[in-house]
């Protein structure tokens, strides 16, 4: 049987209190994030480890905290970009909206340094665009696909993460989302999430200048694999569009649904999700049932995920 992995990288939401403390003795795992922190302009030792649930929920904290530690991970498993780059057509990569930082690192698009001076950039602009209004973001699950967008549309809101069926993110201002909690669509929960504004609507349309500028210094690569875009699923071949796209991507809807409907057409067999893992796996059980998953979630799963990569890669 002919095998394919999707290394795919979390977005935000997905961190926890504590979440680098049990990977830090490692070798090279202080130095990596020493590394990260300088180039992001924030002390992941600290937030990664003792740093409480609100603390880390702050954009500002949470984005680079979650990047460092999908790059973190990825080296624990010697996910290297020459490494994957090595799986030629066996491998591919994605990010779910900031998780298209990692993923672009590990393409070769982008080096560890520059994947932290963009976050440090994106984390702090999204946190100051959020803080200008309130806005908000929140989960429609279930209902039929028309019926959904018709009600994020008529309560003024936006379609900001297409998920996967059956899992849309409605985002806007505070007054639109509760016009939508009070009228959601048939036979569909609205869940508000805990996030600090709407992102990936035009909301964010400061931060993306500001990345965009910060993009501007650097020097991209092409991929050295397979590399999905959140924008419409599609592999990106130029480094200049891979960066574009991720700069692009602050201000446009996530299109996970269609990052899964690439992977199923390319024939993955299975799903690594990187550290803090756990939140594209369940999105997978969903989107590509059949479909073989792990996530990484703590250092005793470095062993069985070894050995998912190479089963998924021979």
């Amino acid at each position: 049987m002919e095998t394919v992995l999707a290394i795919v990288c979390p977005g935000q939401g997905s961190q926890t209190p504590g979440l680098l403390s049990p990977w830090l003795q490692a070798e090279g795992a202080a130095e990596l994030i020493d590394e990260f922190s300088d180039a992001a302009g924030t002390d992941l030792r600290v937030h990664g480890t003792s740093s409480d649930e609100e603390t880390i929920r702050d954009t500002a904290v949470a984005q680079p905290l979650i990047v460092a530690a999908s790059l973190l991970s990825a080296q624990a498993l010697g996910l290297s970009p020459e490494r994957v780059a090595s799986f030629g057509p066996k491998a591919l990569v994605a990010g779910h909206s900031v998780g298209e930082i990692p993923a672009a690192a590990l393409a070769g698009v982008i080096t560890r340094a520059q994947a932290g001076r963009l976050i440090g950039v994106r984390a702090s602009a999204m946190a100051e665009a959020a803080a200008a209004e309130a806005t908000g973001m929140a989960a429609v699950l279930g209902g039929k696909e028309e019926d959904v967008q018709a009600a994020i549309e008529a309560a003024g809101l936006a379609a900001a993460n297409v998920n996967a069926p059956g899992q849309v993110v409605a985002a806007g201002s505070e007054q639109a989302l509760q016009q939508l909690a009070e009228t959601p669509p048939a036979r569909a929960r609205i869940v508000p999430l805990k996030v600090a504004g709407a992102f990936h609507t035009d909301y964010m349309a400061e931060a993306r200048t500001a990345l965009e500028q910060e993009a501007a210094q650097v020097q991209p690569a092409d991929p050295g694999t397979g590399l999905l875009s959140n924008r419409d699923g599609v592999r990106v071949s130029s480094g200049a569009e891979a960066l574009s796209r991720i700069v692009d991507q602050v201000t446009r809807p996530v299109r996970w649904d269609k990052c899964m409907e690439t992977m199923r057409e390319t024939g993955v067999t299975g799903i690594l999700e990187l550290l803090p893992g756990g939140t594209l796996v369940g999105l997978a059980k969903r989107g590509l049932r059949g479909v073989e998953s792990f996530a990484v979630t703590s250092p005793e799963d470095v062993e069985r995920a070894a050995e998912f990569i190479d089963e998924h890669t021979r």
